[in-house]
């Protein structure tokens, strides 16, 4: 078969087949898969370097659909290379269990899925992260000789995409970061859910990413003109100094009657126009899923390929090994996913005696103490560097090749206000893999990157986000700035662990466990003002989740007083002044550590028939699940003096302890039992 024929009939296999996907599952997005196909075809066979035999070699080029709807063009593609992906797995498209879910997901099972997409936006800003740590590790560990990391990020991305205000934070940085290891590919087709994009996007993107620093390219037939394609990303390639953006007019639903027309997005294509298609590319309207044995021989070769240029690396990383014996076993370290033995010995940690800190400046102490033991630790802050304290002493920028401020090599981010693109830059940095990424903000602005930060936990990022200013404890900014709804939003998304530590020793056990902990996010939220250090606080008792800090004297307790964070003192004066009743003190910095104790611990801490008092300066939103009443917010904050807002709301000592004797009265009153909360059946 001539080499035009063997590119058109894999192009037009493609398109057929998303037809059948699509069409079997009755659900999906048909269009983008059919007028991308040219180009996926030219850029998986052409320049994209993988082995889908071990899909997770580091060195691979990275490929993220950031328009992940259409990812069954991603299925096939990866189908026709070998990688995990079955014919019947494409026919179990969008089916519960199936390996081919609606959307890429990178913890499903499906290796060569770099990044789990769907929103918009997230993928290419994942794309930028990806390249970044891409960059950070070339810069760490190549030397004259070997460059063992060498690969391209390539990013595919639409309309939706360059619409998402995410996508532009994240553009925007990595212009300025020149990293011209990137490479995304802009499916020009000019359609979008509400019809042609002339309805409400009608900007210069080229224009708009030039200003960014991007180079960029004009593609203008991406339905015939392969040769130009394969130019274009080959240009793209030589171009090292900053990002490409290739755009590449495509015809939505190429070859269907509803081809060019929002129709062709988001529904299967109907019996009939499949059957059209395929007597169109001249295929059997009859036969349903078909590969020529061509087809796959074609993608088979282009496997082959990727395996030899990754048995060539592993060949220069034995060698590297010899000549640097420090470096390998660093690398080898880190793609473990192992800690450096001994790490935990440098976190700092306090007794009473030692006085109040604002946590977050206990968490410049950590950040101190183990950034310079753990190198994979990379990370910034959203312009707020000096008031979140997250650039240790000895940190470098990351900075553009050439920079007199820094370089690639640099672990100190500067993300700008960009809170939402930082967010999902640090889950493409931990995507990649061998680094630990942080994002640092005021807690108040982890809402403006929730939907990263949701991606987070769906797929199991170890992000650690550094929240300061947690709660209406921050004071004179006001209302604007005080979270009084974000702990119970935090605490509501599943595989996140939330911290609310009280004192040093809590920072520091937050930090050991989301460090330990490879497949949860992380939020650690810090108090701006002063707290005290407590006797009892500790970095193993922060693992429990909740833990007696201070019991009652003279017997079992009579009531429980249970704070986080910047209460827990709070909670240790109201106990102080309930002379007449026996009060227990818990700390509880983290529920789903708690959540996680065996029930016999749970008990010890929160026993039965003990009625149990919240304590926290946020929404006392879920706080049911362990708490009979609780002291919290139901307003929005207020803008003055800590204290004086504290005072405001409530949050002192003179008017919780009443509270509590009323808490420990209404049981007594109605001759009942508290009901037992730690026990709440989960099924």
């Amino acid at each position: 078969m001539a080499a035009n024929d063997i590119h058109t009939k894999c192009i037009d296999t493609i398109r057929v087949l998303a037809a059948d996907v699509v069409q079997k599952s009755n659900s999906g997005h048909p269009g983008m898969p059919m007028g991308c196909a040219p180009v996926a075809h030219v850029l998986f066979t052409e320049h994209l370097n993988a082995d889908p035999s071990h899909p997770a070699w580091i060195n691979r080029d990275r490929f993220v659909l950031s328009n992940g709807h259409g990812c069954a063009l991603q299925y096939i593609i990866m189908h026709l290379l070998g990688y995990a992906i079955t014919m019947d797995d494409l026919k179990q498209f969008r089916q519960v269990g199936s390996k081919t879910p609606g959307h890429p997901e990178a913890n499903h099972g499906i290796p060569g899925i770099e990044v789990t997409t769907g929103p918009l936006g997230q993928g290419i800003s994942n794309a930028v992260g990806l390249a970044i740590a891409g960059q950070h590790m070339a810069a760490t560990f190549n030397k004259p000789g070997y460059s063992l990391f060498d690969g391209k990020v390539f990013c595919f991305l639409g309309d939706g995409c360059m619409q998402e205000g995410v996508a532009s934070e994240a553009c925007s940085l990595a212009g300025h970061l020149g990293l011209g290891n990137l490479i995304a590919i802009y499916d020009d087709n000019h359609i979008q859910i509400d019809g042609d994009t002339e309805l409400g996007f009608t900007e210069d993107v080229v224009a708009r990413f030039k200003s960014y620093n991007w180079h960029t390219i004009v593609v203008a037939d991406g339905d015939h003109d392969l040769a130009g394609i394969s130019q274009a990303i080959a240009e793209a390639k030589k171009v090292t100094d900053k990002p490409t953006l290739i755009k590449v007019r495509t015809t939505i639903g190429f070859g269907s009657l509803k081809q060019g027309e929002e129709a062709v997005h988001g529904a299967a294509l109907g019996d009939a126009d499949v059957a059209q298609v395929k007597k169109k590319f001249g295929f059997d309207p009859e036969v349903k899923f078909h590969v020529d044995d061509a087809v796959y021989k074609h993608y088979h070769d282009v496997a082959a390929r990727g395996r030899a240029a990754r048995e060539a690396w592993q060949t220069q990383l034995e060698r590297y090994s010899q000549s640097h014996p420090q470096e390998h076993a660093e690398l080898s370290r880190r793609l473990a996913q192992k800690l450096p033995d001994g790490w935990a010995a440098k976190l700092p940690t306090v007794t009473a005696k030692d006085g109040a800190i604002a946590t977050r400046k206990a968490s410049e102490k950590v950040l101190n103490a183990i950034c310079d033991v753990l190198p994979e630790i990379i990370g910034g802050s959203a312009d707020l560097t000096p008031s979140t304290l997250t650039r240790w002493k000895s940190a470098v920028d990351f900075q553009k090749t050439g920079s007199k401020i820094g370089g690639p090599h640099g672990r100190y981010l500067r993300f700008g206000v960009r809170e939402h693109g930082m967010m999902a830059i640090c889950n493409g940095i931990h995507a990649y893999g061998g680094l630990i990424p942080f994002g640092s903000t005021f807690f108040n602005f982890i809402s403006y990157g929730a939907g990263a930060l949701r991606l987070s936990a769906l797929t199991g990022h170890q992000v650690l986000y550094i929240m300061t200013h947690d709660s209406i404890g921050l004071g004179e900014d006001g209302p604007t700035h005080q979270p009084v709804e974000t702990l119970a939003h935090m605490r509501a998304l599943p595989n996140l662990l939330t911290f609310r530590p009280a004192d040093t020793n809590e920072v520091s056990g937050a930090f050991k466990v989301a460090l330990e902990d490879h497949h949860r996010p992380s939020v650690i939220c810090l108090s701006r003002q002063n707290l005290p250090s407590f006797d009892g606080t500790s970095i193993e008792n922060t693992a429990k989740g909740a833990y007696v800090l201070k019991d009652a004297e003279g017997g079992a307790p009579e009531v429980i007083l249970v704070a986080t964070g910047s209460e827990v003192g709070i909670a240790v004066e109201t106990a102080a002044k309930l002379t007449d009743l026996r009060a227990r003190v818990v700390s509880f910095p983290c529920w789903p550590l708690f959540e996680e104790q065996p029930l016999a611990y749970r008990t010890s801490v929160f026993p039965e028939g003990v009625p149990v008092l919240s304590i926290e300066a946020a929404t006392t939103v879920g706080w049911e699940r362990y708490a009979h009443a609780c002291v919290g917010m139901t307003t929005f904050g207020t803008s003055g003096p800590y204290k004086d807002v504290y005072a405001k709301f409530g949050f002192t000592a003179d008017v919780i302890a009443p509270k509590a004797r009323k808490l420990v009265q209404f049981y007594r009153d109605q001759n009942r039992t508290p009901e037992w909360k730690v026990n709440h059946v989960q099924f």
